[in-house]
């Protein structure tokens, strides 16, 4: 088969959850025989493309003139998929919820909307108004996609009730996370008090309640620090997240909180092998890769309760669940695992033992590769 990511963030370009789960799963697809591309929006001043493992990788530049930049996006996008049909015929396309608002609905070839939580998700679930262009950009997109899927229950059926998606099949297919990759026993050797937390410097993270748990946790565990790795943001007030966190830290506390900005995905497995805890106090997700890697990685992980936290953690089994919004929810799960390493090693037991049931890559890729074969069929 051939088959096509609509990505935007594909790595190394700045990227979240959806840029690292293209480009893991598009790997591993090329390992079992399958021709797989990714075209995308850039801001770049020409388009290039590069190999990446054996997935063709086409970065399209953005449209810059502002009338004319949904137009020149249009079309870019159009000629990219359209040569590539001519070249190799692509059986299925794949993107977020937003990414058909620039495919011509007559484009005959199967187009997939896999949820990742798009804008109208996470506004709505975080109780703030959805942008009124970006909600006509996905209903356009659900509505040009043939099929969908989503990668949690949760998102697929907070997101059906929200778009009125009526009863379309949406199929749950996990997100992956490579266990050769990260797994348990590296080079790293855990170091006592370490807490670890990965993702977007940005306030739906939690990141900011976490950093206000701090003074509590090193109080009660005088070896406590903290790393943030992420890409820092805008506020919405126009400064750098990153600066805001900073305002909230105490002097006292000044070296043991650390922002340290973005990390390659290659050094993730020995960063997070180094941790004691990982924590990810996500006000929403819609199942975070970075939480399945730290289960993966064989790690204490302390998650949020709220929407598909359960689904990747069993509270008190393989991992910790904490209300996201309370510094002192965030700090008491923290300080349950920190001062126990008979606790942590049970927890990274059970965690380990969790992702290779439900979120192994090398199982995954199949039920994915039977997915896109049916899409294809229909």
């Amino acid at each position: 088969m051939h088959i096509c990511f609509l990505c935007n963030e594909y790595p190394p370009a700045q990227h979240g959850g959806i840029g690292s789960f293209t480009q893991t799963l598009a790997r591993e697809l090329v390992k079992h025989g399958q021709r797989v591309s990714s075209v995308g929006l850039y801001p770049i001043a020409a388009a290039t493309e590069e190999d990446d493992r054996g997935v063709r990788v086409i970065r399209l530049p953005l449209g810059r003139i502002p009338k004319l930049r949904v137009a020149a996006n249009y079309l870019r996008i159009q000629r990219a998929l359209r040569k590539l049909h001519r070249e190799n015929p692509i059986d299925v396309i794949e993107g977020a919820e937003r990414s058909f608002c620039l495919v011509s609905p007559r484009l005959p070839i199967p187009k997939i909307i896999r949820m990742h939580g798009g804008h109208v998700y996470f506004r709505v679930t975080l109780g703030q108004e959805p942008e009124r262009q970006k909600v006509v950009e996905e209903r356009r997109s659900f509505r040009v996609a043939t099929h969908i899927c989503a990668v949690s229950k949760f998102v697929g059926e907070t997101t059906r009730r929200r778009l009125n998606l009526g009863d379309r099949p949406i199929p749950v297919i996990l997100n992956p996370v490579d266990l050769d990759v990260f797994h348990p026993g590296g080079d790293a050797a855990e170091e006592d008090g370490l807490i670890v937390y990965v993702g977007t410097m940005i306030e739906k993270k939690g990141l900011r309640q976490l950093v206000e748990a701090m003074p509590q946790v090193i109080a009660a565990y005088p070896q406590a620090r903290l790393i943030a790795y992420g890409n820092d943001t805008v506020d919405p007030s126009g400064r750098l997240f990153s600066d805001i966190l900073r305002e909230r830290i105490r002097p006292e506390h000044a070296d043991r909180i650390t922002l340290a900005g973005p990390v390659a995905r290659e050094r993730l497995p020995n960063l997070l092998g180094r941790a004691s805890v990982c924590v990810y106090p996500s006000h929403m997700e819609a199942l975070p890769i970075a939480w399945v890697e730290g289960l993966a990685m064989g790690k204490a992980v302390v998650g949020s309760e709220t929407g598909p936290g359960p689904e990747v953690i069993e509270d008190g089994v393989s991992g910790l669940l904490c209300n996201p919004h309370d510094p002192a929810s965030i700090a008491a799960a923290l300080l349950r695992v920190l001062p126990d390493p008979a606790l942590r090693a049970r927890l990274g037991a059970a965690a380990r033992k969790r992702a290779e049931e439900r979120f192994s890559l090398a199982q995954l890729v199949h039920e994915n590769i039977a997915y896109y074969e049916k899409c294809a069929r229909g």
